[in-house]
């Protein structure tokens, strides 16, 4: 697979209708955690973590891709290998990028031992606009794990930024039968780092047992977000959120949130030239190994998002304006009360939604995809006021619906907004800019793509929807 020609690996594949065709993956094989997101000289690049020999997770790589508008992307190369013998010779797992004074770098995860129980940090530098790396020759240069933790297998993904004179780097860990954590060091030379204290220790009863893929950086000019990824005993994880202030390296959390609430992970961020906070995750396959073995091909990115912070220091979250360049066909469902479900003449497999309801006290309502003619297999989104919740359920035949219900607030005189980025397999799904829920639909038949509008005791103020196409054409 890795010596064929990339058109021939994505054309081998389209056809398959579980598979996203506006949302980024490689040509085939296993993808997971983005990797050393960056802008520069104008062109965004994507690095991710990439499996060359099969649809299931091993033999981590650093793929990577790059564009012009955030939308359609280029692929490229690998850009990391593990090193037979080096520090990364089971694995170059997650890291990020940074502009040296003109010079790229990424920092970046080594892995080594069977099981992958040791872990260290290491660097490699790029001489020709981030396309092909030279490995720092002192790798590793980050070993020493806090006495603090002593968890040398859980002790990964760098995040490095300049702040004044200095460099710091968070890193992702735990502390013993006491939570996820994230390590604080700095550096005035990028190759020697001292570690200062924990930047923050999580609870492992509410924030997971381990932290990984730390991000940390000020949004918004008065407050700094730091945002990790938790396992918390379920089969997804968790990604939280915390914002809070960051003084004399000390970080006081004041807002706690968790910024996606089911399929997307590990996400990462960077500041591009036009001073957004992007973020980009994966979206993670629900399917067992078999059948990704099967398909050639595993996870996706999300579109990325523009970050925010509202007045109560809640994290908002906006796919990126770009996506609106590429919308293909558009329909307008008209404001009306609503009592049951209407089908939509609109269908299909590759859509993005944008929706405002006025829930009553106790009204429901929301919208349908990947529907069947005789509503059998559906996906319905919907928020119950009442309950204060927000709920995705798929209905596949023959199997135990798929539900997930999490809460949301809407505030005092509030609309309901849905937006719904749906593209095969991968439904994203974000509330008022704050609720985030990623959801796989792994429909059984490519015909069900009905749209229907549902609710009670609820009034629909607009329903835009776009086609959305394939961007590999």
């Amino acid at each position: 697979m890795m010596s064929e020609p990339v058109q021939i690996s994505r054309e081998r594949i389209a056809s398959d209708f579980q598979r996203p065709i506006y949302h980024f993956l490689p040509p085939s094989n296993w993808m997971n955690d983005p990797n050393g997101f960056i802008q520069w000289q104008g062109q965004y690049h994507l690095f991710y973590q990439y499996n060359p020999f099969g649809a299931v997770w091993g033999n981590m790589h650093w793929g990577h891709a790059t564009s012009r508008d955030l939308i359609h992307w280029q692929d490229h190369p690998i850009a990391l290998a593990p090193t037979p013998g080096g520090p990364d010779e089971a694995g170059c797992f997650s890291g990020c990028a940074v502009d040296v004074d003109g010079t790229p770098m990424l920092f970046y995860t080594g892995a080594r031992g069977e099981r992958h129980d040791t872990q260290t940090q290491c660097r490699a530098i790029s001489r020709d606009g981030l396309m092909t790396w030279e490995k720092d020759l002192r790798n590793p240069i980050l070993h020493r794990v806090p006495d603090l933790s002593g968890q040398q297998a859980d002790f990964r993904d760098p995040f490095v930024w300049k702040q004044g004179d200095a460099w710091y780097m968070v890193v992702g860990s735990r502390v013993e039968d006491v939570g996820g954590a994230v390590f604080l060091y700095r550096s005035d030379d990028l190759v020697t780092w001292t570690y200062l204290h924990p930047l923050l220790i999580g609870d492992r009863e509410r924030t997971g047992l381990v932290w990984e893929c730390p991000n940390f950086f000020p949004l918004d000019d008065h407050r700094w977000v730091l945002i990790v990824s938790a396992h918390t005993g379920s089969a997804t994880g968790t990604v939280f959120y915390f914002v809070g202030d960051y003084v004399d390296h000390q970080f006081t959390p004041a807002v706690q949130g968790v910024l996606d609430h089911a399929s997307l992970y590990a996400p990462l961020t960077t500041l591009d030239d036009a001073g957004r906070r992007l973020l980009i995750g994966w979206i993670r396959e629900e399917r067992p190994d078999s059948a990704l073995t099967a398909a050639g091909w595993a996870g996706a990115q999300s579109i990325p998002r523009v970050l925010s912070l509202d007045s109560g220091s809640r994290l908002l979250m906006t796919p990126v304006s770009e996506l609106g360049a590429i919308r293909g066909r558009h329909s307008r469902l008209a404001a009306r009360p609503l009592d049951g479900e209407a089908t939509l003449e609109v269908s299909g497999r590759a859509l993005d939604l944008d929706a405002e309801f006025v829930p009553e006290r106790d009204g429901t309502c929301g919208i349908s995809v990947v529907c069947s003619m005789d509503g059998g297999e559906r996906t319905d989104v919907f928020y119950d006021a009442a309950q204060e919740t927000l709920t995705v359920r798929t209905v596949i035949d023959g199997a135990a619906p798929t539900v997930r219900v999490v809460p949301h607030a809407l505030d005092a005189g509030e609309h309901l907004r849905l937006r719904l980025l749906l593209d095969g397999s991968v439904l994203e799904i974000i509330a008022n800019q704050r609720t985030s829920l990623t959801h796989r639909v792994y429909s059984g038949d490519a015909a069900h793509q009905g749209v229907r509008v549902v609710g009670r005791q609820a009034r629909l103020n607009a329903l835009d929807i776009w086609e959305m196409p394939s961007i590999w054409r």
